[in-house]
């Protein structure tokens, strides 16, 4: 559930509240009762953790074993003769 943050008009007190996305914005202040109003909140970031994310699941493999196989005389061939170095 998100958290909302609201501020009384009357007297200035801030506070949050724990309110699902469908439920109607909070009217009176706890403090004096007074009408409060639901400030724009700069949200917080998303972490998402386990197994079933992009990150874990289809992130690209590390490339070493690639780059291990490539001739070292020519940064752009690999283990098969190329153009570049005419091996």
């Amino acid at each position: 559930m998100p958290t909302y943050e609201y501020e009384c008009d009357k007297c200035l007190h801030k506070f949050e509240t724990f309110q699902s996305m469908t439920d109607k914005p909070l009217k009176k202040c706890p403090e004096c009762g007074g009408k409060v109003r639901r400030l724009i909140g700069k949200g917080a970031g998303l972490i998402f953790k386990g197994s079933g994310f992009y990150a874990t699941d289809y992130k690209k493999k590390d490339n070493k074993a690639e780059s291990s196989a490539k001739s070292p005389s020519c940064s752009s061939c690999g283990p098969k003769s190329c153009s570049t170095c005419k091996k």
